[in-house]
């Protein structure tokens, strides 16, 4: 067993940790911790010899170097600190901007009274000569196409309709209008949908483009053509989304390639006039000219039901306001000629081009054919001199039955009517939409009292009720035979 002495003797290490300020003090100038047992007091053992509290610098050492680490440490801290607090502002801007962005298509999508832009398929610019003055309505200040919808359309990537009409495969065309090629397309998802693709990728076509979501994804009804959504406005194309309606236009029907089906029989006409009434009402009670109503813009499903559509041209009507001054748009044939010539754009704009529809109805003809007499181009014109003359046989579509049903004979007359008052040159002495849609189904329901009225005169086995013209003609017969009372 070592003894301590012997342990004394041999030597032996000793390890501990320094406690008290004045010995770290001394290590880190080099020294030693020790005690001067003499004075009874802490000494720090030096190079040189033994010192109070630390020991002094050696000459030649490299006494800057704790005090350069310690200078590269707090540049490094800096540095490091300055990128986190740049990094922490960055972070927080574009989560404020990106907070703004949401709420502003929140907004948009959820407001009914969302600010209008200038709602046109042209550039519009607002006149000085309107009977009240008229703002502007710029377009939200979000960026559209960074959303996954736009006014509560849902944005489609350019690949994914690329893919879902088969690369725009001409096949697959539905229709081909004067701003754009509509084609046949199935969705990821299954469903059947019109793609309309816009010719040209400009600043009025952009204009067209966002008039028409904006339009369609605030409206809802039933006759109006759905909007499923679009692309970006910053898309390679310009790109709309329909719901596939799959009975083409009242046009093919009438003088298209879907003429000679035989399926538009009066009461189908009528059916159709009636609703593409509803349709316009209801957009005039929203504050909206359509300014593109024509049969090649009026739908059919496979019912025969309407479906409105094409609002690249449609116009928000500010309130309190008698008329909007600007540059004439809409297809030859329908447009209003007091609009044409006064640049005023009123809701009997939207009436007259209805009057235009009704004509056809009835007729069966193009609103314009150069085939035609000079004076007769337009169809408008040949009707209201044909009206005008009481020559209206002349002028309805024989296959309806003009001549030898009577029922149809009313109605038409009843419809051709009404056409001419549309057609007025001077707009105030046009109908409203809501008149002419009142007249239409009034008409209509005096045509169903008529059938029903017939069909119970036949189950008796009398004979159906005679045109109104045989009537007075049996009337005058008949008093003329009348032995005379002063005989």
């Amino acid at each position: 067993m070592t003894t301590v002495s012997g342990a004394v003797d041999a030597g032996f290490e000793l390890f501990w940790s320094p406690v008290n300020d004045q010995c770290i003090t001394c290590m880190e100038s080099g020294g030693v911790c020790g005690y001067n047992w003499k004075q009874s007091e802490f000494t720090c053992f030096c190079y040189d010899q033994p010192n109070q509290d630390a020991c002094p610098t050696r000459p030649g050492s490299n006494s800057s170097k704790p005090s350069s680490t310690n200078t590269a440490l707090i540049i490094i801290s800096a540095v490091l600190a300055g990128i986190g607090l740049g990094w922490g502002i960055f972070a927080c801007t574009q989560r404020k901007k990106r907070i703004a962005a949401q709420s502003s298509i929140s907004a948009a999508a959820k407001s009914k009274d969302i600010p209008s832009p200038t709602l046109s398929k042209g550039l519009i610019t607002p006149s000085a000569s309107f009977s009240h003055s008229i703002p502007s309505y710029p377009f939200p200040s979000i960026e559209f196409g960074k959303a996954s919808t736009y006014f509560g359309a849902q944005v489609f990537s350019y690949t994914e309709l690329e893919e879902a009409t088969n690369n725009f495969d001409p096949s697959r065309e539905l229709g081909d209008g004067g701003f754009g090629t509509v084609y046949y397309g199935k969705l990821q998802d299954g469903r059947v949908v019109a793609v309309k693709r816009l010719y040209e990728n400009n600043f009025k076509r952009v204009e067209q483009f966002m008039n028409e979501v904006e339009i369609l994804t605030r409206l809802r009804h039933e006759n109006l053509v759905a909007l499923y959504g679009c692309t970006s406005k910053r898309s390679r194309e310009l790109l709309l989304v329909y719901e596939y309606i799959p009975n083409g236009t009242v046009g093919d029907h009438l003088h298209g390639k879907r003429a000679n089906s035989g399926l538009l029989s009066w009461p189908v006409r009528l059916s159709i006039a009636t609703e593409t009434a509803v349709a316009l009402a209801y957009l005039h009670a929203s504050d909206i000219i359509h300014r593109d109503v024509k049969t090649n813009n009026i739908l059919l499903d496979n019912n025969f039901r309407v479906k409105v559509a094409d609002f690249g041209l449609s116009r928000l009507f500010p309130n309190n306001v008698t008329h909007v001054s600007t540059a004439p748009q809409g297809t030859p044939g329908y447009v209003d000629p007091e609009y044409y010539q006064c640049y005023q754009l009123t809701e009997k704009s939207d009436v007259y081009s209805f009057g235009v529809v009704l004509i056809e109805l009835i007729s069966s003809k193009q609103a314009v054919d150069t085939n035609r007499s000079r004076q007769d181009i337009n169809l408008s014109n040949m009707a209201m001199k044909k009206i005008q003359n009481r020559a209206l046989h002349e002028l309805v579509d024989p296959s309806l039955g003009f001549e030898t049903n009577s029922s149809v004979r009313r109605m038409t007359t009843l419809v051709a009517e009404l056409a001419f008052q549309c057609l007025q040159t001077d707009r105030e002495m046009r109908p409203s939409m809501q008149e002419v849609l009142e007249a239409l189904r009034k008409i209509r329901n005096e045509d169903l009292n008529v059938q029903k009225a017939e069909v119970v005169d036949i189950l008796k086995g009398n004979f159906p009720l005679m045109s109104p013209d045989l009537e007075a003609a049996e009337k005058w017969a008949s008093n003329s035979t009348t032995p005379s009372s002063s005989g």
